[in-house]
């Protein structure tokens, strides 16, 4: 009856991609968010939500805000980063302020999307790959990136690791979205060994 009504529950439809990805999903009951750990690789895939806003809130201010993210840490051979995100209504005016904005020579994806990259040449090794392409327009809304480590007050990474990342605000309970956003991990990590910004070896780091 209540999935009749609500639709699924965060816990079923997290439990049925853990199964679909031969992961463990661990409820993380009223305290704690739920986790989906699953490998690709030697790499450890890590879905989970986190929440913003909660300081604001007790003081009377802004709401709390959840998002959902996917997270593997990996060890980066070369410090190569990158980010992407869809075009927005602001990125017209940015282009023309000189925001770095790197084309991949898909005329449609680079109208879509806005990519940033430290280093040109590995974001256009990167990209080519049409799966890539398309596991990235797959989803409504994305950004996706490389991150050296969790920011202020949160886990720090060993050197030479950094984090594939991947948010959204909400929770994602659409079950072929998130086996579309695993395959997106696993995609681009092994690119990343492709173009040797990324070695295979375990990280020995879980999230």
């Amino acid at each position: 009856m209540r999935a009749r009504l609500f639709g699924p529950s965060q816990g079923d439809v997290w439990t049925q991609f853990a199964d679909a990805v031969d992961g463990d999903f661990t409820d993380g009951g009223f305290f704690r968010p739920d986790v989906v750990h699953a490998k690709v690789g030697e790499w450890t895939v890590t879905l989970d939500t986190y929440t913003t806003g909660g300081e604001a809130q007790a003081a009377g201010g802004g709401a709390q805000r959840t998002f959902t993210r996917m997270r593997a840490p990996y060890l980066n051979s070369d410090g190569f980063g990158f980010a992407v995100c869809r075009a927005g209504l602001f990125t017209p005016l940015g282009r023309l302020l000189g925001a770095q904005d790197i084309e991949v020579g898909d005329a449609q994806f680079d109208r879509d999307f806005v990519i940033k990259g430290n280093d040109e040449a590995k974001v256009r090794a990167l990209f080519p790959n049409d799966r890539i392409r398309n596991l990235i327009r797959a989803q409504r809304s994305i950004r996706f990136e490389v991150k050296d480590d969790e920011g202020w007050f949160r886990q720090k990474f060993p050197d030479g690791v950094d984090e594939l990342y991947f948010s959204a605000a909400g929770i994602i309970k659409d079950l072929s979205r998130l086996r579309l956003l695993f395959d997106l991990f696993a995609e681009t990590l092994n690119q990343l060994c492709h173009i040797d910004s990324a070695y295979e070896d375990d990280p020995e780091l879980i999230l």
